[in-house]
């Protein structure tokens, strides 16, 4: 064997995991007109080089400390063996292997322009160079040496280093012979040697069960059977389309005998089959990207590229939505880019430095949350958050996104005292990077996923939400109308006897309805944090409880905008919602509760068959008001309209516990069939309408020439279609 030297202060920085570019150092290279391997194997006390398919072997010699030398003839492919405390072990190094990266690859990420991060950062099982094993790449610019660890290396980040991709900022190995289902975290050593906590993998299609953190190497497989949906998806979710949207917290919709949480696989059949059944277009799932904490909702995620191991792989997630798919149903995911939790294991100072947030906390964190805030101005961020939102859309046939607490992202000064933030750099408070970085996730979602949605949880009146972004829009497809829930729910808390001293709160909403592409959200947030439940907040006791919940769905139904509920609202559960257990199903023996279910069913049902109550949605030509300043009733009566060809449907409510026989002006005479009746039998009222519809006499009234008698039961909406059913 040839005289070999090595620095010493190199072979302490590589034996002491210092060495900021040890594949210069380790694995194969030509010294001296000889090839010459280098590995550094702790706890080995000899080491043989195997070549050859015979397995040639060629002993090394061992400088200390674990490092070992050994000259081959020529250069060559070779495996190593390890003998030491009386164990020997046969291993391939991953130090003989070439980059995985690619120059485009390199170029696009040094640019931070690589639309689908996620097909080359994070941990891909792949066949490299012959060899079977998992590919890792993970961005940490400032870092000075990072390293893969896991149980496979007894988590010492002195053993698999990575390679750092020139001013890419982006570290990469090979390790083979690991494939999936193999726990691993970065080892970081930040500026200055120092070494950071364990981080998880930004890009990580999997994680462990929680509280335990780890990033677990995941396949994204299995197939889709989708493809009728998948063709039909863009006039499912179009302005004219009726959407209707069943919002649910996967771990508490139903719980499994044992109280455990429902699998994907379960999911796909229980909670697919139900809500298809309740006549809703969609599902809209809260964050299933990982999250630490049970109590965040996932609201709060680490792991934005893996869907979260309290229900299963992603495969399994796969299977869900394609399950969805298959029975009509939508499925969109709450998309949260809007801040990140401080866990030790997450994002922030992930190589040492404020790399995903800012560095001033007046920008960088969120009072309200405890939580970071997003860097958006900065390229490679931004990049991120807008591949992560492809990544769903087309790793996963996600068909929209919702995106939580836009406003908090918009405004520099959100929840913030003066002297609490800075200023645009025009001395405002609009946050154009998180403006821009929204703009560029929508562009792409829409240019690149034909047929998705996407909508803004959006609490102020910033202009142009739904508008698109070559109009000065932020690009959004439809836009939640808080300021609709608000108002309505308002009103519907008080009193019959005090409405109508404001009767207005439940009109206000159709003097901006057509400013937007809304979507009307009685979400999660209002049942929560003692808020009590949608049945709770309604004033008297018993059944009139029940009668006041079954007007405002009326109401809710028939007012333009598509539709939302969050689960156990469409049964009028008692209770609010707790995240720790499952939806009160056993109310539904009651039938007081079986008879809301009843009417959301038929209220999907006929919001979905009448285009005159979708079609128009969010077009002022699909509203009429007949009565809208009725106050001492509290009696409000509008037309909807679809296209010229469409039978008109009118909705008349009585928000008093009183029964009226009302006249209601018409647009045109004949019959106008009782379409619904919230008071019906079926959905536990006291049947009380109009049997057989109603008959337009030509009586002027509301300013129209025909009109009708309309018996409205106490606490009722009552939908009067024209014509004869059919």
């Amino acid at each position: 064997m040839a005289d070999i030297s090595i620095d010493e202060g190199v072979a302490w920085a590589i034996c002491e995991g210092r060495h900021g570019d040890p594949f210069s150092v380790l694995g194969p290279h030509k010294l001296g007109g000889k090839w010459v391997v280098t590995a550094f194997v702790p706890g080995a006390e000899r080491l043989v080089v195997l070549t050859g398919k015979a397995g040639q072997e060629t002993e090394a010699t061992h400088w200390g400390q674990g490092l070992f030398f050994a000259t081959l003839p020529r250069k060559s492919a070779y495996r190593l063996r390890a003998t030491g405390h009386g164990t020997t072990w046969e291993f391939e190094d991953p130090f003989r292997f070439g980059p995985v990266l690619g120059e485009l690859d390199e170029y696009l990420l040094g640019e931070g322009t690589h639309q689908r991060l996620w097909q080359v950062l994070g941990a891909h099982v792949i066949t490299h160079e012959g060899v079977e094993g998992t590919h890792f790449a993970v961005w940490a610019p400032n870092a000075e040496r990072v390293s893969v660890v896991g149980d496979f290396n007894i988590w010492d980040g002195r053993r698999h280093p990575m390679r750092r991709r020139g001013a890419t900022g982006v570290w990469e190995t090979f390790v083979p012979q690991l494939g999936e289902g193999a726990t691993y975290k970065y080892e970081i050593r930040g500026p200055g040697g120092r070494l950071l906590p364990l981080k998880a993998d930004p890009v990580g299609f999997g994680s462990e069960h929680p509280p335990a953190n780890a990033s677990v190497v995941r396949k994204i497989a299995g197939s889709f059977t989708d493809s009728d949906w998948m063709e039909s998806r863009a006039a499912r979710q179009t302005i004219d389309a009726p959407i209707s949207v069943y919002e649910v917290h996967l771990g508490s919709w139903r719980r499994a005998p044992g109280d455990r949480m429902l699998s994907y696989l379960e999911l796909a059949e229980q909670l697919v089959d139900y809500a298809a059944d309740m006549g809703f277009t969609h599902i809209e799932l809260l964050p299933v990207s990982e999250f630490p904490f049970d109590g965040s909702w996932g609201y709060q995620p680490v792991g934005l590229f893996a869907p979260t191991i309290r229900h299963g792989t992603p495969p399994e997630f796969r299977a869900f939505v394609d399950a969805a798919h298959r029975k009509g149903l939508g499925v969109l995911l709450d998309w949260v880019p809007g801040h990140f939790p401080t866990d030790a294991h997450g994002l922030g100072q992930f190589d040492g430095t404020p790399l995903y947030e800012h560095a001033d906390p007046r920008e960088g964190f969120h009072q309200d949350w405890n939580t970071l805030i997003y860097n958006y101005g900065r390229t490679e961020v931004q990049n991120f958050l807008v591949s992560n939102a492809l990544y769903w859309l087309e790793e996963f046939h996600i068909d929209g996104l919702r995106v939580d607490a836009v406003a908090s992202m918009l405004y520099r000064d959100y929840s913030r005292k003066a002297g609490e933030w800075v200023p645009n750099r025009d001395g405002g408070r609009e946050n154009y990077e998180a403006i821009e970085m929204l703009r560029r996730m929508n562009i792409t979602a829409y240019g690149t996923v034909p047929g998705v949605m996407t909508v803004a949880e959006e609490s102020t009146a910033f202009p142009g939400v739904s508008r698109p972004v070559n109009h000065g829009g932020l690009g959004f497809g439809f836009k939640w109308n808080m300021g609709w829930m608000n108002d309505t729910l308002s009103y519907m808390q008080k009193d019959p006897i005090h409405r109508k001293f404001h009767h207005h709160q439940m009109t206000f909403g159709l003097h901006y309805a057509w400013s937007e592409n809304y979507i009307l959200p009685i979400s999660h947030d209002e049942v929560v944090h003692g808020k009590g439940s949608m049945l709770g907040k309604m004033p008297g006791q018993g059944d009139e409880k029940f009668a006041h919940l079954r007007a405002y769905y009326g109401f809710m139904w028939a007012h333009p905008g598509k539709k939302l509920l969050f689960m156990g609202q469409e049964f009028a559960q008692g209770a609010e919602w707790n995240h720790n257990q499952s939806l009160d199903w056993h109310q539904l023996e009651i039938s007081a509760h079986s008879g809301v279910q009843a009417l959301v069913r038929d209220l999907n049902r006929v919001y979905r068959d009448t285009p005159a109550l979708h079609v128009n949605d969010t077009r002022p030509e699909g509203f009429e008001w007949i009565e809208s300043n009725d106050a001492e009733a509290s009696v409000y009566a509008w037309l909807r309209k679809g296209g010229p060809a469409d039978a008109m449907v009118a909705a008349i409510v009585n928000m008093t516990p009183v029964e009226r026989s009302y006249r209601v002006g018409l647009p045109a005479g004949g019959t106008w069939a009782e379409l619904l009746n919230t008071d019906a039998a079926a959905y536990g009222g006291g049947n009380r309408g109009n049997l057989g519809g109603v008959t337009a006499e030509e009586v002027p009234h509301h300013g129209r020439p025909w009109s009708a008698l309309v018996t409205l039961p106490p606490l009722s909406a009552v939908y009067l279609k024209q014509g004869a059913l059919a």
